[in-house]
């Protein structure tokens, strides 16, 4: 279980709000890859999240783990092709800023592109939650947080 990066502390919002590396499948084993996605898909089970970010548990590289609806999504590389001209507002989180929610403005539905954990290319068409998710974790990979999304004097709201 790895602990999950929060922009509370200043080394962590380094890596928080930077760009990160292309995943190099090159450099890793299938094994190696496993056991990063199961390790990230158990610290965001744990923290109750929807998806979580390698740069979420301090690794420098373009991955993010999601689950919504009961289906699991490992992505590597991935990369936003098409958005919808609809946006839609919703209330957002994150488990890198705990407690605090806001609203966000993003595209309906998009077309996501990246690969599988076996390096082959995927292409997954999501709308609804599931597009803020993907969408939400791409800006990660990013170097973005909801919070710069958010709209000009828009206030976080605490959790209960």
């Amino acid at each position: 279980m790895a602990k999950i990066w929060t922009i509370d502390n200043k080394a962590e919002k380094k890596l928080l709000g930077k760009k990160l590396e292309e995943f190099d499948f090159s450099k890793h084993t299938l094994k190696e890859i496993n056991e990063l996605v199961k390790e990230m898909d158990q610290s965001m089970q744990e923290a109750n999240g929807v998806g979580l970010s390698a740069n979420q548990i301090g690794l420098d590289m373009s991955v993010f783990v999601a689950r919504w609806d009961g289906k699991f999504f490992a992505v590597f590389n991935p990369k936003i092709e098409k958005y919808s001209k609809e946006k839609e507002a919703m209330e957002e989180g994150c488990l890198s800023i705990p407690k605090q929610y806001g609203e966000v403005s993003r595209p309906e539905s998009i077309v996501l592109i990246g690969q599988n954990k076996q390096g082959k290319k995927v292409k997954i068409k999501a709308w609804g939650m599931l597009a803020v998710i993907f969408q939400h974790e791409t800006d990660h990979l990013n170097g973005k947080l909801f919070i710069d999304r958010m709209k000009k004097g828009a206030k976080l709201r605490d959790s209960e």
